[in-house]
């Protein structure tokens, strides 16, 4: 699919005078009508929640267009919990899912009345021990070598998540028996997947559970949460996943099962908001040695995820969308790691200093995973409202916030 930027160079530059770069972009409009157009996939169900999930992009002004839209939330970490609150949400409209848990965590999502869901069979007992049952329990389910994964989570037998099939079988069971009432189920085995038969194939396993936990313990599983991971097209050739025809297919088996009036939710946070973040650096230097490299104000301390996956994210230079891509270059930042690159051998148009790069698909996992290496400072977040103006929703740090928590 083409990519295009929402804003001109003359809307950036007025913005550059008084905020430089680096900075993130969002998308209002784009969040919006994403999560409109995945809650009408599902608009058949009898009761469908999305959860967007808080890791993604941990903002309260991105929390509050969701919850506008009417969704919950996805935590998995306490802090994530207090921006739940922050935002007005609670009960639940929250969706706990944590792993390596401490206890004071467990304590707060009973507290706010979330739904926990318990990645390990043996956290039962520490839940129990600590925070006490809640009337409703959701288990994450792995399945093992009896599906792939992807590169990001990796092979499901490989990943810290969620419990075996036996074990599965044996949470339910002792939960009943410790008199919890309500019951749910959840999976998540890849991560930026668009495959539309790998996520329908996941509905299918998922219902098969729901049938044999009735079978075996006479529970009826009241909420299935298929999980996160539908991937967006990082490159311009790549293919939007068809979330009408996985609302579609969904439809078909909940049918088939017989599941009514079984509530359906999902967790999806790069899928919303991912494709409308954007990362926008200025080139700083030009340098040519082996390969032509071009030197910008933002590092992978901004955006880790091409150091860490080997991530493609598109680059529009703006006011040359129209030049031939005739250069190539490695564009890196100034961190003293030579992985610090946030594109390896990219055909570009010819670069001067002060160009304006715009990096798409910034609106998950990237600010969100910035870090301070070499005293680097997270830089601002701004909000594009849908009448096209700014408004910032994060201010950049300072070398003061960096220091804050020293002692001499």
């Amino acid at each position: 699919m083409e990519k295009r930027v929402p804003f001109t160079a003359e809307q950036l530059k007025e913005l550059i005078r008084d905020d430089p770069t680096p900075f993130y972009i969002y998308d209002e409009k784009g969040i919006r009508d994403t999560t409109r157009r995945l809650i009408a996939a599902f608009a058949w169900s009898p009761w469908f929640k999305q959860y967007y999930s808080v890791k993604v992009l941990p903002n309260p002004a991105i929390l509050n267009i969701t919850k506008d839209e009417g969704c919950g939330v996805d935590c998995s970490s306490l802090p994530e919990l207090l921006l739940a609150e922050r935002v007005g949400l609670s009960g639940e409209d929250v969706m706990f899912s944590s792993n390596d848990t401490p206890a004071e965590e467990y304590v707060k999502a009973k507290e706010m009345g979330a739904i926990i869901n318990l990645d390990a069979y043996e956290h039962i007992e520490y839940l129990e021990k600590y925070a006490g049952l809640p009337e409703m329990l959701s288990f994450r389910y792995n399945p093992g070598p009896e599906r792939d994964g992807n590169a990001i989570i990796g092979k499901p037998e490989e990943a810290k998540f969620g419990m075996t099939r036996a074990q599965l079988m044996e949470a339910y069971r002792v939960a009943k028996e410790k008199g919890v009432k309500r019951f749910a189920l959840h999976t998540m085995m890849a991560s930026n997947e668009r495959s539309l038969d790998y996520f329908v194939a996941t509905v299918r396993m998922l219902f098969d559970i729901v049938v044999e936990v009735k079978r075996k313990f006479g529970i009826t599983i009241e909420l299935v949460n298929l999980g996160g991971g539908i991937g967006i097209p990082y490159r311009p050739e790549e293919l939007e996943f068809d979330i009408d025809a996985f609302g579609k297919n969904t439809q078909k088996l909940y049918e088939e099962y017989q599941l009514a009036p079984m509530k359906l939710a999902m967790e999806l946070g790069r899928y919303v908001s991912g494709p409308h973040g954007y990362l926008v650096t200025s080139v700083r230097h030009l340098k040519e040695t082996y390969r032509k490299y071009v030197g910008v104000d933002a590092t992978i301390a901004d955006l880790i995820r091409p150091a860490m996956y080997g991530a493609y994210h598109h680059i529009t230079v703006l006011g040359k969308e129209g030049v031939p891509t005739s250069e190539t270059y490695d564009v890196v930042g100034s961190l003293c790691e030579n992985n610090d690159k946030l594109a390896i051998q990219r055909p570009l148009p010819p670069l001067d200093v002060g160009d304006i790069l715009v990096l798409h698909d910034t609106g998950a996992h990237s600010h969100a995973m910035g870090f301070n290496y070499n005293g680097k400072l997270r830089h601002a977040e701004f909000l594009m409202r849908p009448d096209k103006t700014f408004k910032i929703i994060r201010r950049a740090e300072t070398v003061d916030d960096l220091f804050a928590t020293l002692v001499d």
